[in-house]
């Protein structure tokens, strides 16, 4: 019975602190917003240097790796897409598969659990280390807010670099599922690419560039809650910087189900 009483606690205390994360997210949001639309009137105006940066930070840096993993994406999709048609000797409809599956899909999926990874993980990790050192708590003394210094910078770069990252991955997937189809096929890249304008609609883009602004709102939201609840010293650090990795890829894939469920019913 003791065993039981002591689950039941357990399961208790941890739904009572996973609300209590979701509030502060929602009101981190909401103060963020705050700052960003009211701080210039009140002459405490969000850093645009430090947005700036963020944004390369976020974006530019990335651009190497998402470009091998967006071309890989496109060939992965080309090879299986291919194999699979071949059996109903429909291969030369591939290009329907791998249009709508980049854009909508695979894109914005990959993109965003890169950037959780490298830019997600980064950001708990600062926080937490200020966090610890009483950096956070120096700039209150100074008169400076905390969500305004250090959360809407890297709020704003994401909102703005992901889906323009999603775009980059997007069009270099279809190069790269191009290249491979006219290796495989000999379609040529002319044809492929007027096969793609006949196939891809503009909502289909929309799609994913929508789908990317909710996962940068999530990648920033779970990294500042997870790097304001450090405890401990450097292992406190590596504990939150590795849950909020998890964290957010988790919310990623769901939010992509879920969302794929709801604008396909």
């Amino acid at each position: 019975m003791a065993t039981l009483v002591d689950r039941l606690e357990i399961i208790g205390r941890r739904t009572v602190s996973g609300v209590a994360e979701v509030g502060l997210a929602g009101a981190l949001l909401a103060d963020t917003l705050f700052w960003l639309v009211v701080g210039p009137w009140r002459r405490q105006p969000v850093r645009l240097g430090a947005a700036v940066q963020q944004m390369a930070e976020v974006g530019v840096y990335a651009l190497p790796i998402v470009t091998v993993l967006g071309l890989t994406i496109g060939v992965m999709l080309a090879i299986q897409g291919i194999y699979t048609l071949r059996n109903f000797g429909a291969e030369s409809h591939v290009v329907v598969g791998i249009a709508l599956s980049m854009t909508r899909e695979f894109g914005p999926l990959i993109t965003a659990v890169l950037v959780a990874g490298r830019s997600g993980s980064a950001l708990a990790a600062r926080l937490a280390t200020m966090r610890i050192n009483q950096e956070v708590d120096a700039l209150r003394v100074m008169g400076i807010d905390p969500v305004r210094y250090l959360v809407a910078p890297p709020l704003l770069g994401l909102l703005v670099m992901l889906p323009a990252l999603t775009v980059f991955t997007d069009g270099v997937g279809l190069l790269g599922a191009g290249l491979y189809v006219d290796n495989e096929l000999g379609m040529g890249l002319v044809p492929y690419a007027q096969r793609l304008k006949d196939v891809l609609k503009v909502d289909d883009v929309l799609h994913g560039v929508g789908k990317s602004v909710i996962f940068a709102l999530l990648i920033a939201l779970i990294g500042v809650v997870n790097g304001a609840g450090v405890t401990g010293g450097a292992e406190g650090v590596g504990r939150v910087t590795t849950r909020s990795v998890v964290q957010a890829i988790s919310a990623i894939v769901i939010t992509d189900m879920l969302f794929a469920f709801a604008v396909t019913r």
